[in-house]
């Protein structure tokens, strides 16, 4: 079934109810286009040695409703070239408004993990190419649920606190498996204060993550029959702590940014972990420096990732060497240390566009190796 014709009828719907609301209708798009300067078939960020204009480019469309009596409804259409340019609703929601400090909003809603979160899919709003992947990297962004915002001021600062609650429920790809992926009782909250040319922020998430991890890839097979193996074997703790099911996920994210003059600069620091599982607890920051000079920008920054489980999870059936190796080699297989340095400029050329440069180096401290990307990008809004 093709999503394009669905989503333009019910834009077309949307529109024809200008009669009973006042419809807003805003666009954004980015065109990227990016190759890798390596030989040896690496690949990154989606990128390999042949140039693609396909991976990171996308179109989308929002469309905002005032129903009048505080009510207003917010649906986001978006078509990315990774997904062949399919129209999809990332966003899909209504919000009421108690008072002019207080709203409610319900449906389907981006999760605030991130400073830039609310403009993930607009290019046009940050600096770089794409936010620093090692960050920002979590495979999904939305979920289906409640939030409730607060702005307000405290003293010279200016408050925002944004608490939600709801679910997830889609195939998703994590670390190196795919399975259908469940999270259920998704609540947390999100903190920034600003104040002139400061702004900081502080957000906690957790959820009940299941992930039923499918055979489609060595990782996959290698999980599921060491936990069968387990079972059989009458280990069913160690299973379970194999097994991604109905297990405590938690992320944890501070960052702060400076705009001083024509200074920029920004950091953020994540965690997440899924406890009793073959997931590593991800630890992960960047540091980005920028400076405008009239419509230019150039910028540096620095990304660093360590994913490793705890020590203590090593060495869990020591009387039987053979399951001991295999649960060891699952939890080793699940580490991961790397650095990204991204050396890039933005040339503001239009008032609604933007052209970017990103040279992007990503180390991998594993093995040892390097891989380098190229992108240019057109972002503009409208």
């Amino acid at each position: 079934m093709k999503k394009l014709p669905i989503a333009l009828a019910l834009c077309a719907a949307f529109v024809s109810a200008n009669t009973l609301a006042e419809v807003r209708i805003n666009g954004f798009a980015s065109i990227v286009g990016g190759k890798t300067l390596d030989d040896d078939n690496a690949t990154l960020y989606g990128y390999d040695d042949d140039i693609s204009f396909k991976n990171e480019s996308m179109f989308a469309l929002q469309l905002s409703a005032d129903l009048q009596e505080k009510l207003s409804a917010t649906a986001q259409i978006v078509a990315r070239g990774s997904d062949d340019f399919d129209a999809e609703f990332e966003w899909a929601y209504l919000t009421y408004e108690f008072t002019d400090e207080l709203q409610v909003s319900a449906g389907k809603m981006r999760v605030p993990f991130y400073r830039y979160s609310d403009f993930l899919d607009v290019g046009y709003t940050y600096r770089w190419v794409r936010p620093p992947q090692s960050v920002y990297n979590l495979p999904f962004s939305t979920y289906e649920g409640l939030s409730l915002l607060h702005n307000t001021q405290l003293g010279d600062w200016d408050s925002t606190i944004q608490v939600i609650y709801g679910s997830f429920d889609d195939k998703i790809a994590v670390v190196s498996v795919n399975g259908d992926t469940e999270l259920n009782d998704i609540a947390g909250i999100n903190w920034t204060l600003s104040y002139d040319w400061f702004s900081a922020r502080a957000a906690y998430f957790v959820a009940e993550t299941s992930i039923a991890i499918e055979n489609d890839t060595d990782a996959g097979i290698a999980l599921n029959g060491l936990e069968q193996t387990l079972r059989n074997a009458g280990f069913v703790d160690q299973a379970d702590d194999i097994a991604v099911n109905e297990d405590d996920g938690s992320f944890l994210a501070l960052g702060f940014s400076i705009d001083y003059n024509d200074i920029l600069f920004d950091a953020e620091y994540t965690e997440f972990e899924v406890d009793n599982s073959a997931l590593a607890k991800q630890t992960q920051y960047y540091t980005s420096v920028g400076y405008r000079m009239d419509e230019w920008t150039v910028h540096l920054t620095y990304e660093n990732n360590d994913d490793k489980h705890d020590s203590s999870r090593y060495n869990a059936l020591p009387a039987v060497p053979a399951l001991n190796a295999g649960i060891n080699q699952v939890l080793e297989s699940g580490k991961a240390k790397s650095n990204v340095y991204t050396i890039g400029t933005r040339y503001d050329f239009h008032p609604s566009a933007a052209l970017k440069v990103d040279f992007s180096r990503f180390k991998d401290d594993i093995t040892d190796t390097d891989t380098d990307v190229v992108a240019v990008a057109v972002d503009l809004v409208f």
